[in-house]
């Protein structure tokens, strides 16, 4: 498995674990189906992200599969550029291999070598896997969004956490 920098050409296959993720687990933002982006907005997005120094995709390749991602987001304005804002997701057939540690790494190394100080993302507060993830890779929680989700009929609440890199 490869862990490296997303391309303008991974569009298609990045589109497709994005969707294969709604599918797989409750736990990412959109439900199976309710992504409509098409291969040319998320070539679009992926420009984007990667026009700005303060943002990143890392994606897991597998053989001719994306199987893996995680993204950081820096904010867009002088007062929170410093911070990132993170989204990973791993198909379920590859978790527990140590990719989603590996990813971290590679986030916080980027973060480092472009002097961000804060990274930050919100977590379902069942999601027992994740937050033992973040917490391992040094993430404290700081607050809690009650009813912030509602997923199959249930409000779900969300931890925020965050890390500082000194």
């Amino acid at each position: 498995m490869i862990i490296r920098e997303i391309k303008e050409s991974d569009a298609l296959r990045f589109l497709e674990l994005r969707k294969k993720l709604d599918e797989e687990t409750q736990f990412m933002l959109l439900e199976a189906g309710e992504r409509t982006t098409t291969v040319e907005e998320q070539r679009n997005i992926i420009r984007n992200v990667l026009s700005r120094d303060n943002q990143i995709v890392f994606v897991v390749e597998s053989g001719e599969r994306l199987v893996g991602f995680i993204g950081g987001y820096g904010g867009g304005f002088r007062r929170n550029k410093h911070t990132v804002y993170i989204v990973i997701g791993i198909l379920q057939n590859f978790t527990g291999q140590g990719i989603g540690t590996r990813l971290f790494q590679k986030l916080e190394e980027w973060a480092r070598s472009r002097k961000l100080h804060r990274l930050e993302l919100t977590v379902m507060t069942h999601n027992k896997a994740a937050i033992a993830l973040y917490r391992k890779m040094g993430f404290k929680i700081e607050g809690l969004k009650k009813h912030s989700l509602f997923v199959n009929g249930v409000y779900v609440d969300e931890y925020c956490m965050a890390k500082l890199l000194e």
